[in-house]
């Protein structure tokens, strides 16, 4: 059995834009084109691969179509390129998944370059750094930032360095509510900055201080830059990373969070994707402590 090109970018292209109508546009083709392509594919596999959702969400079965599309596409800029085609020059999208704190700190610079010298469109999708890898797995992005070193299934990794985060608040903050010093009691009622529910850095502070994260007041900044602001605004003392700490905070002491980062791509012979791997490295060996260069 083999999978059509044409059909599995179909199945991508549903993904990517949400819906069926949306990809059509994309496609250039009518919503019932599209429609015929997923029950076509669907029909050959004998399995479902897109849940007619808003947005279309991918069954596993589509995922593994999906990892084919973007693969196929990958490798053929890359031939076409090597033969100064005219396909070889076209622009090409290139999914990463990155972590909030990376993106606000270090990761947008080598992206700004890479855009510079190459026709590439970057698609970002953020996601915290233990769940980015999910992200490969399901054929959503072709690489990511992630804290997981065993590689996924199919893909390579290489180390990136390390991320470090200290306990900051500002002035007005602790002379408020750590009068007595940064006892575990005044943990215990202090407010705090939380990124999301699936955050754990601040937990693992303050499990480090012997309090339990349960109870403690907390707020909900979903976003880095402001994340970093509700901090520097005294809304709760907050874990920020060294190269986004605002002026105006005061360390609160205890251990300094280090999170390894490592970068994990699809094991593909890609020139494209190498040289995307390549600027990533070069500005992690930079700005980030522990990586390969300093080691």
């Amino acid at each position: 059995m083999r999978i059509d090109p044409e059909l599995a970018a179909t199945v991508a292209a549903v993904v990517d834009e949400g819906t069926l109508d949306a990809a059509a546009r994309r496609l250039q083709i009518t919503p019932s084109a599209v429609s015929q392509r997923l029950k076509t594919l669907e029909q050959q596999l004998g399995r479902v691969l897109v849940v007619r959702s808003k947005p279309a969400r991918l069954t596993e079965a589509g995922e593994a179509v999906v990892r084919l599309a973007r693969q196929i596409a990958l490798l053929e800029r890359d031939a076409l390129a090597g033969m100064d085609a005219e396909g070889g020059k076209q622009r090409i999208s290139i999914p990463l998944a990155v972590n909030a704190d990376s993106m606000a700190t270090w990761f947008l610079p080598p992206l700004a370059r890479l855009a510079d010298r190459h026709d590439l469109d970057f698609d970002l999708h953020r996601d915290d750094q233990n769940f980015t890898a999910r992200l490969l797995e399901s054929g959503t992005v072709m690489a990511a930032v992630t804290s997981e070193e065993t590689p996924v299934a199919g893909c390579s990794v290489s180390p990136l360095g390390v991320l470090e985060y200290r306990a900051m608040a500002t002035k007005t903050f602790a002379d408020r509510w750590f009068r007595g010093g940064v006892t575990p009691d005044a943990l215990a009622t202090a407010p705090f900055v939380d990124f999301d529910r699936r955050d754990t850095l601040q937990h693992e502070w303050l499990q480090a201080q012997g309090v339990s994260h349960q109870g403690v007041p907390r707020h909900y900044v979903p976003a880095s830059h402001d994340y970093a602001l509700a901090v520097a605004l005294g809304l709760g003392w907050g874990m920020l990373p060294l190269p986004q700490q605002p002026d105006g905070l005061v360390a609160l002491g205890g251990p300094t969070l280090r999170v390894k980062l490592f970068w994990q791509q699809w094991n593909l012979r890609s020139e494209l994707l190498e040289t995307v791997a390549a600027e990533v490295a070069a500005e992690a060996r930079r700005v980030l402590p522990g990586s390969p260069a300093a080691v």
